[in-house]
């Protein structure tokens, strides 16, 4: 698949096969997030692939009522920037720059045949939350990919009109 295809064809899945992403393909995948721009090469993003024990603890901090939205996909990712809080414009950079590698990572994996979804749960904001899957106080969380083999064709989105969304300003 070439990289426009990957980029219009990509979409949110939220029904996925049981079997895990395997270790090798997530590598590969992370592998590639690394090159995402970051401004003086500050690499601030920080994936958790979270395990049976590590999903356990983030489903009981989410509470019955949210703890079902995680079982959706066999693989999740924890997605952070790392921040120093001493300068808001390097944090602000470095958040886009992560935000660039989740994305990357959601692209490469729907490159290979996988399905991807990106959601913000309410439970990495809280402190339980974090605990449950190991973030630490100079990190912000970005969301959670919920990564796997499709089980579903999702429908091609409308888009903005091109003029909506660019100016060419004189």
């Amino acid at each position: 698949m070439d990289l426009e295809e990957a980029i219009r064809t990509r979409r949110t899945h939220k029904v996925y096969a049981p079997e895990p992403v395997d270790r090798e393909t997530l590598d590969e995948l992370f592998d590639l997030a690394r090159w995402a721009p970051n401004h003086h090469l500050t690499n601030p993003w920080r994936f958790r692939v979270l395990g049976r024990e590590s999903l356990g603890r983030l489903k009981a901090a989410a509470g019955p009522d949210a703890a079902g939205k995680l079982d959706r996909a066999p693989t999740l990712v924890v997605v952070c920037a790392t921040q120093t809080g001493t300068d808001p414009v390097a944090d602000e950079e470095d958040l886009c720059a992560a935000a660039c590698a989740a994305y990357v990572v959601l692209l490469v994996a729907h490159g290979r045949g996988l399905a991807g979804y990106w959601r913000t749960p309410a439970v990495l904001r809280r402190p339980e939350g974090r605990d449950a899957v190991g973030i630490a106080a100079g990190e912000r969380v970005l969301g959670l990919l919920h990564l796997g083999h499709p089980r579903q064709v999702q429908r091609v989105p409308e888009r903005a009109p091109l003029r909506e969304v660019v100016a060419y300003l004189p």
